[in-house]
């Protein structure tokens, strides 16, 4: 296992200030996720980590060892990338092997390290198919067990999940999450989906414009983000977010609620609203709902049997408890 220590990481690509001075400290065998939007930096920041890219300033450690300098191959660490990069000519086995095979590691070893991969990831009976005989979701599993049979002190996945289908990234998540749990070794996974971050992480970081908003677990994030930024990326539906003049006596700049702490009424309630579009989803219904007042709908998270009709009237009330509030900067207070 790895601990990896960012100090004062900076990266510049000319004058474009991509990744701009940050501290980050992953611990030994942590699973960490990094998420944000496109162009945040995230995938840089990995392959900083990596030593894929060099550092503009700044120090990263690994296991206390200056490690800024450091080529790629001399850190002990292996890396998944979202393309699956095998070789079509050769067999499951023969992929495997390939990284071991350059490093001359003698053949009893391959031999071992291949079996043991394989029984990991379910693969024992796909060692002597060629990629082109294997699902998307297999073909991903060939090349994580090509990272595995490096034996690195940690993992680096860079968003291996979208090429793959939604039904398959699914298992694929559970996959990967119990890998890690198997292995105990540390992992730092890369997506723009922040349900695979919530799902995953133990310890999430988002980016955003080359700044780190918030490092926390999933809870800590879903339940106090610092910002606005974060309140909005992290949760699916996104939380509402309402100006404080519009939201009826709820004292601050804005403020912010998640559609699960909304109460509907069709009786009486703190704000009168317009039913829109209802999503049905079977366990849950998703309400989409004009507030008298507020300029943006609000979406209320509901029982999956509750029936409202389009056009009618409704009654909302917020959790009081549950209630973020944000001032003119966007921080939480």
């Amino acid at each position: 296992m790895a601990r990896i220590e960012l100090k004062n990481v900076e990266k510049a690509f000319g004058k474009v200030e991509v990744i701009k001075p940050l501290n980050l400290d992953i611990e030994d065998g942590e699973f960490v996720v990094f998420v944000g939007p496109s162009g945040c930096g995230k995938s840089t920041l990995l392959r900083l980590i990596a030593g894929l890219e060099d550092t503009t300033a700044g120090t990263i450690e690994i296991d206390g060892k200056d490690s800024t300098s450091m080529p790629p191959g001399k850190r002990g660490l292996a890396m998944v990338f979202q393309s699956y990069a095998l070789y079509p000519h050769m067999t499951v086995r023969k992929n495997i092997a390939f990284p071991m095979r350059m490093a001359k590691i003698p053949r009893a070893e391959q031999k071992r390290r291949i079996e043991s991969a394989a029984e990991v990831l379910n693969l024992t009976d796909y060692l002597d198919r060629r990629p082109g005989q294997l699902s998307g979701g297999q073909r991903q599993r060939v090349a994580i067990g090509r990272a595995i049979v490096r034996e690195p002190s940690a993992f680096l996945f860079d968003e291996p999940l979208s090429n793959l289908d939604a039904a398959l990234r699914v298992g694929m998540r559970m996959e990967i999450t119990e890998l890690h749990k198997r292995l105990e070794t540390t992992m730092i996974y890369v997506t723009h989906d922040q349900v695979e971050a919530m799902t995953m992480a133990d310890k999430i970081v988002v980016l955003h414009d080359g700044v780190i908003e918030q490092t926390g677990s999933p809870l800590e994030l879903y339940n106090r983000p610092v910002n606005l930024f974060v309140a909005e990326f992290i949760g699916s539906p996104k939380m509402n977010i309402i100006n404080g003049e519009q939201a009826s006596g709820i004292d601050a700049y804005k403020i912010g609620i998640r559609p699960e702490h909304i109460s509907i009424s069709t009786q009486s309630g703190l704000w009168k609203a317009t039913v829109g579009v209802a999503e049905h989803l079977g366990s849950d219904t998703f309400f989409h709902a004009k507030v008298e007042g507020m300029s943006d709908p609000i979406t209320v998270r509901t029982d999956g049997n509750m029936q409202v009709d389009r056009g009618s009237t409704i009654y909302l009330s917020p959790d009081e408890q549950k209630v973020h509030r944000f001032d003119s900067q966007g921080i939480r207070i």
